[in-house]
């Protein structure tokens, strides 16, 4: 069950074209909460909404706010416009979008007569944190790259929910985002992972493509159960589709849990136990601690299964200056986790030279 309370709102703390921040009063306690527009309508001063608070009653961090469920003032609402598929599906909040790839989209042929993303590259990465540095990295090397976002379900579902994704869009950093599953809120919706790639690089004309889940990935200190083992998946949607794979490790030093120490074990379980086909992985060209990381490699057969490349990711700090992104993976930025930073540069680095590569194939 969820838990619940209901709250007049007494302040609107900022908001945009799909979000409110609002401050409300719960039995006379001040409360904080977050309103999407697309689930529960607009909010004003003085409105009674219903709010979920399961998350912050539990101490959570993963989806730990306070969320509207339900605006009483808001009773009817616009379902006019196209679109007939559903996200959140079979929940209370389910709602109807214009999926890129149905019959009332003007897509759906293009989709239809897919063929192949002839060798197109995907960058697929897990947190949601390798997202600007690794766009950032393209960018810094290629202004005029088009490049595209899918956000997947694995974490946050309203995309709306990413200040990171608001930030890039708005300096210009990613041309188009993609939500695909029950992840919404997106410039293109999709049904799912495969003709999400199709809708980036057919219709929307990417140049490169990049896969990640939104904020908040889920662990439980197993094997298998976190949420990032979908990168597997994911590589293999791509091959399958005939693109070109660059599978971003999860590398660092910093975290305190040894599980997480050099390659994670995310990283590990996800390409060589998940994945069937064959990727492209790329690592920071690092002096220190470089014989860990191939230690890993071998000792894991990461080696045998994919093709492992090395880079010089360090100019990721001139990048993030360049576009003042300051951006932290489990609240730590580049200086307290360089490794980690380093990775996302050296991937972007390596896609920089396969776009240049296919470019010449194609002159």
């Amino acid at each position: 069950m969820i838990s619940h309370e209901l709250g007049k709102v007494t302040k609107i703390v900022s908001e945009d074209e799909s979000t409110s921040w609002i401050e409300l009063d719960c039995s006379n306690k001040i409360k904080k909460a977050i309103n999407y527009k697309e689930i529960s309508g607009d909010v004003r001063v003085g409105d009674e909404v219903v709010i979920n608070t399961t998350a912050v009653n539990l101490s959570l961090g993963t989806g730990g706010q306070h969320f509207v469920i339900y605006n009483y003032r808001n009773t009817k609402a616009d379902l006019s416009g196209g679109g007939h598929i559903m996200k959140l599906r079979y929940t209370p909040i389910q709602m109807k979008v214009l999926a890129a790839e149905e019959e009332a989209s003007e897509y759906h042929d293009l989709v239809k007569n897919f063929k192949s993303l002839d060798n197109h590259p995907v960058i697929i990465g897990t947190l949601h944190s390798m997202l600007a540095p690794i766009v950032a990295r393209l960018k810094y090397g290629r202004e005029d790259l088009k490049i595209n976002y899918i956000m997947t379900d694995a974490g946050a579902l309203p995309i709306s929910f990413s200040n990171t994704v608001k930030d890039l869009k708005a300096k210009g950093l990613i041309d188009n985002t993609i939500t695909v599953g029950h992840a919404f809120g997106a410039d293109y919706e999709c049904v799912n992972i495969y003709t999400g790639l199709i809708v980036s690089k057919e219709a929307l004309n990417a140049d490169i493509t990049i896969i990640t889940m939104g904020p908040g990935i889920v662990g439980t200190g197993t094997k298998y159960g976190f949420s990032g083992v979908e990168q597997g998946v994911n590589l293999d949607a791509v091959n399958s589709l005939g693109g070109y794979p660059i599978a971003v490790p999860r590398v660092g030093f910093k975290d305190e849990r040894i599980r997480h120490q050099g390659i994670s074990h995310q990283t590990i379980t996800s390409l060589c136990d998940i994945a069937k086909t064959k990727g492209n992985i790329v690592f920071s060209n690092l002096k220190i601690k470089r014989d860990i990381i191939e230690k890993q490699i071998r000792e894991n057969e990461l080696d045998r299964k994919h093709n492992i490349y090395y880079e010089d990711g360090k100019d990721i700090r001139e990048a993030l200056e360049k576009y003042s992104l300051n951006t932290t993976t489990m609240g730590r930025g580049i200086d307290a986790d360089p490794e980690f930073f380093y990775t996302l540069g050296a991937v972007a680095k390596y896609a920089l030279g396969c776009i240049k590569e296919e470019e010449n194939n194609v002159i």
